[in-house]
């Protein structure tokens, strides 16, 4: 396959779940393992806070290698004022009924400049995003024209992020012109997930990029290692409005 192979996995929580034998950290051994050693890859990509690094490092110790730190990488630092509760609040954690009445967050290139978002920083974040994607794909000869990328002599390298659900998803939004609030609302990415974007060139020097995988946990499945049910909200309802899974409470994780 010509062309370039992002690879996105998603960090740990740097938490003891209690599933499986010892939780997260034997779920990012696993991905080291079972399936970011196994790649042909020419670059590492982290971002800086610690639970990405310490997953990354399962990967780079496993194939000797290191991986630059992007600081742009780090989770999505965008905050805006919840109007239910006047709090600040992450994007992706808005309740249903708040946003998808709002046209405009539909819409990849005016979402950021919906009244949700008028106040706080996603809008300054979004673009620092943008910007930082576009730099990093320059490096191997991408630029950004436009919703594709004009490259002379496309390659095929694989590159792989190691970064948080937030950022991810926001990329990809940039990559594939989706508002990454379809994404942040409509995904979920569990830990140690790898989500892969492959690079179509169908008319030459224009490049595009297609989501091949999104959160795939087939080496856990593989390794009859269950996974985390962090990042979910309740199935149904329970009266606890918290992506973080119940048996934390008792951990002191909230």
């Amino acid at each position: 396959m010509c062309g370039i192979i992002v690879y996105i996995i998603k960090v740990h929580l740097g938490r003891e779940l209690l599933v499986g034998r010892a939780g997260e950290e034997v779920q990012a051994a696993i991905a080291a393992e079972h399936r970011a050693a196994k790649l042909d890859v020419r670059d590492f990509y982290a971002s800086p806070l610690g639970r990405a690094q310490e997953t990354a490092r399962y990967t780079l110790e496993r194939t000797h290698r290191t991986a630059e730190t992007l600081p742009w990488l780090a989770e999505f630092r965008g905050r805006s004022i919840d109007p239910e509760t006047g709090a600040e609040r992450i994007p992706w954690d808005y309740k249903p009924r708040l946003w998808q009445g709002h046209p405009l967050l539909y819409d990849v290139n005016h979402w950021m400049e919906d009244e949700l978002f008028r106040v706080g920083t996603v809008d300054a974040i979004w673009r620092e995003t943008q910007a930082g994607m576009d730099a990093l794909l320059a490096r191997y000869g991408m630029i950004r024209d436009g919703h594709l990328y004009r490259c002379e002599n496309n390659q095929p390298d694989t590159i792989v992020l190691f970064c948080h659900f937030g950022i991810m998803m926001a990329c990809i939004g940039h990559l594939l012109g989706v508002s990454p609030m379809l994404l942040w609302h409509g995904f979920c990415t569990q830990p140690s997930s790898v989500t892969t974007l492959v690079t179509e060139e169908r008319v030459k020097g224009e490049v595009v990029f297609r989501c091949m995988q999104s959160g795939d946990l087939s080496h856990l499945y593989a390794a009859d290692e269950p996974y985390s049910t962090a990042a979910l909200f309740p199935e149904c309802y329970t009266g606890r409005d918290s992506t973080d899974p119940p048996e934390w409470d008792t951990l002191g994780y909230r």
